[in-house]
């Protein structure tokens, strides 16, 4: 049996990832910071199913003794400081997990002197201010925020070691990806709790910073299965992993409504400068061709099937919550 180990187990992505793995037959060993009151809002259902252990990235005692302790033979960095907007409040704390939190993982992994595969998770917040459109794995990167640099360092380190001490390590540079499960502070989670809320009579608008940012989304069940994907190959490499497809959130917002009845929202939403980010970055679309042919990997769900999806996803855990 396989074994794998996932920081960040307790996200989004995490816990779509331990859910496949789980269904491929892994023992899956999920870490966690170590806290009064684990928050396994979205890994509930994994309890008695994965392996939760103790670790942090700002430990490298800490990630050495998780790798002893699961021994996997994958490795799966997902965790991280994900807000973009509060990579501004907290540049040292998102460099540190972000950035530095990747070498002390690989450096565990070194020291620890077993052959293991690791996947970092990029992102298209690298690319930032665009240098073309779409962006593919030798576009060049201009991050715009705290968030895109402390990644880039993460992206760069994981490429050197790769380099420098032959590791399989590889970088799945992720697009924008959501489901059910993205936390209710980033705006698609934002927009579809809101609208769910409008729908029941709970709130009569939703606030917002930019309506005019363009992103390539997806969903987050897809990718993680390119992230599997990308460690069952022979060689170790980076892939951009994207729909191809850009939407605005005024997009979003439109079919958002449009699943609650409702056509013309903008009553409904209200712009708020705090939400606007110090350095914008204005469109992202990107170029999976490298994937599609190599790891045979394709977007299965469509946008307006993912916006469905957390809508209806939130009137369901509303309605539970207010019985």
């Amino acid at each position: 049996m396989k074994r794998a180990l996932i920081t960040g187990v307790n996200g989004m992505d995490g816990s779509h990832l331990a859910d496949l793995l789980l269904e491929k037959g892994y023992e899956v060993f999920g870490m966690e910071r170590r806290t009064s009151t684990p928050n396994r809002t979205n890994t509930k259902h994994l309890e008695g199913k994965i392996n939760f252990i103790s670790g942090d990235l700002t430990d490298q005692n800490s990630l050495l003794r998780c790798l002893r302790e699961s021994d996997p033979q994958e490795i799966y960095n997902l965790g991280a400081q994900s807000f973009v907007g509060e990579s501004w409040n907290t540049p040292d704390q998102t460099s540190e997990v972000n950035g530095m939190g990747v070498l002390r993982m690989l450096e565990a992994i070194r020291e620890d002197g077993e052959e293991r595969k690791f996947y970092q998770a990029s992102t298209s917040e690298m690319f930032g201010k665009v240098q073309e459109t779409p962006q593919t794995e030798l576009t060049p990167f201009y991050p715009r925020s705290p968030y895109g640099v402390s990644k880039l360092y993460g992206h760069w380190i994981t490429k050197n070691y790769r380099e420098s001490y032959d590791m399989f390590a590889t970088s799945g540079i992720l697009f924008n990806h959501e489901s059910e499960r993205r936390g209710i502070e980033f705006v698609t989670r934002k927009i579809t709790d809101g609208v769910a809320k409008i729908h029941l009579g709970l709130q009569d608008k939703i606030t917002l910073g930019n309506l005019d940012a363009k992103r390539d989304w997806g969903y987050a069940p897809d990718y993680v299965e390119a992230m599997w994907l990308i460690l069952q190959q022979d060689e170790p490499g980076d892939y951009v992993i994207s729909t191809g497809e850009t939407h605005s959130i005024r997009e979003f917002l439109d079919l958002a409504f449009q699943h609650i009845g409702i056509t013309d929202w903008k009553k409904y939403v209200g712009q708020d400068p705090r939400y606007m980010r110090p350095a914008e970055v204005d469109l992202l679309r990107g170029d999976s061709t490298k994937a599609f042919d190599e790891l045979g990997w394709k977007p299965k769900t469509s946008f307006n099937e993912l916006v469905g999806k957390m809508v209806k996803g939130d009137i369901e855990r509303l309605k539970n919550e207010i019985r």
